[in-house]
């Protein structure tokens, strides 16, 4: 594993998107202060994310946004769902090993279409219904109460990381990350880790 890019612990990490959040949420954004054309100089040639962050492919979940960070600050992976994909496992595990994050956030968000879906499990054209076995865990668990089910998600997603992926489960045993889930309010814009 290479040196962290970081020097932040990741308890200050995780706090830092949580505050970053809490501006958002207050409409008192400070990264849309930060000299674009200095980012995108000193992220051109390399990356040095402090945080991961695993969210639906929702357009109304802007990650950098709703964190009030901006370019190079978070590394984001996407998915309808926030399922954990070998493929996004891999993504977060270089994020870990190589890029140093201290922070790992699974995060769902209310009123989850992917999650309502995989309730419904009604027949979809595509490959949609294969979003559905990865949710199903989730939607047992809550009984099929929407707002539960999202919940559960992002915490079984976040178990899974922890648990699967022999790199984060280490770095995170070892006190050098931090793995949380946390649910994304769209209405009030607030984060809330469950």
């Amino acid at each position: 594993m290479l040196s962290p890019q970081t020097n932040l612990t990741p308890e200050a990490a995780l706090q830092q998107l949580l505050e970053g959040n809490q501006r958002f949420a207050a409409n008192q954004l400070m990264s849309i202060e930060h000299d674009l054309a200095i980012l995108k100089e000193r992220t051109a040639d390399k990356q040095e994310p402090f945080a991961a962050v695993l969210a639906c492919a929702d357009s109304r979940v802007p990650v950098e946004l709703i964190f009030d960070q901006t370019i190079g600050h978070i590394f984001v992976t996407r998915v309808a769902g926030n399922i954990a994909t070998a493929e996004i496992v891999a993504s977060l595990e270089y994020a870990v090993a190589i890029l140093g994050i201290k922070a790992l956030v699974v995060l769902g968000h209310s009123n989850c279409g992917a999650v309502r879906a995989a309730i419904k499990a009604d027949s979809a054209p595509g490959q949609i219904s294969t979003l559905y076995p990865p949710l199903r865990r989730a939607v047992e668990q809550s009984g099929s109460d929407l707002g539960k089910a999202i919940e559960a998600n992002a915490k079984i997603q976040a178990e899974l990381l922890r648990t699967s992926s022999t790199v984060i489960r280490d770095a995170a045993k070892d006190g050098k990350l931090k793995v949380e889930a946390g649910v994304y309010d769209l209405k009030t814009g607030r984060i809330s880790l469950t």
